[in-house]
């Protein structure tokens, strides 16, 4: 993403002249002028003017913002994902994200970019990879979505701790142990939104499950081991500028709110069909 771009394309969504939006936001023709020729950028007072007329005027901006990134693709066991970091990457690659992540510590990425980019946009140094990570030669476990899926990330969470002593327990406990990556569905805000009514015993695992393949969030890859991180190669890092972030973070809320309004439907469907958390919990004491 380039701001001077983005600029230019809300400019021109707006049919307006340069010297138009110049007088929207405040400032000379000439100052509109450098920012799409990329001879400087606005300061942050401005760039906060340029998202309050893109919010009123209702520019439609996640095309915009996601269309020059590569494609997500696979080819010969290597595959482009895409990771987001508050403050940036410095050094090697490493598996060493917080320990109540989905599937432990690891190094995350995902096979979609507006994914990671909604995650990080209220940081202001935030920045979008795009990778290869080459599976040649790892040992790698494919979660399939559904419950077993929510089991582990219930345990990875520290869930599951009220049956420590159980069977279950224990095959969660060592489930990864051996695999250099894990692949799962991706749980962003709307999916954590379903899985806290899931283990606050609101919902059933099968309308956990079926809200999990309605929203069709995506698969996240977590590198596990070092072995599986020196695997990982850096093709593009993206910094985002402060209008963008605004906008991902507006983008992310209006997301949120659709996904949270389908998942509540979902549920309602399923509410009598399968188990509720504390059900299967009872069932391995």
């Amino acid at each position: 993403m380039k701001l001077s771009e983005t600029i230019r394309y809300i400019r021109e969504a707006l049919a307006l002249s340069q010297n138009q939006f110049a007088n929207m936001i405040g400032v000379d023709r000439l100052a509109v002028t450098r920012w799409e020729n990329g001879g400087s950028v606005p300061n942050r007072i401005a760039q906060r003017k340029i998202y309050d007329i893109v919010k009123e005027k209702d520019v439609e901006m996640s095309a915009h913002l996601f269309r020059d990134i590569p494609e997500h693709k696979e080819k010969d066991g290597k595959i482009i994902l895409y990771h987001g970091s508050k403050a940036g990457i410095h050094g090697d690659i490493r598996p060493i994200s917080r320990d109540r992540c989905d599937f432990g510590k690891g190094f995350y990425m995902g096979t979609q970019a507006h994914q990671p980019l909604t995650l990080i946009c209220s940081f202001e140094r935030s920045s979008l990879y795009v990778v290869e990570f080459d599976l040649t030669d790892l040992n790698v476990l494919y979660i399939p979505t559904g419950i077993e899926w929510a089991m582990l990330v219930a345990y990875s969470r520290g869930l599951l701790e009220q049956c420590a002593d159980s069977p279950l327990y224990e095959r969660y406990r060592g489930m990864l142990n051996d695999y250099d990556a894990v692949v799962g569905s991706i749980a962003d805000d709307r999916m954590f939104y379903v899985l806290d009514r899931f283990f606050m015993g609101d919902i059933t695992d099968r309308g956990l499950v079926e809200s999990l393949s309605a929203l069709k969030l995506g698969e996240q890859y977590v590198a596990l081991s070092e072995k599986a991180c020196m695997n990982i190669r850096i093709l593009e890092r993206r910094e985002i500028s402060e209008l963008e972030r605004t906008c991902l973070t507006n983008i992310s809320e209006q997301n949120r709110r659709k996904g949270i309004e389908a998942a509540n439907d979902i549920c309602r469907e399923y509410r009598r069909e399968g188990r509720f958390f504390d059900e299967i919990l009872r069932d391995v004491r």
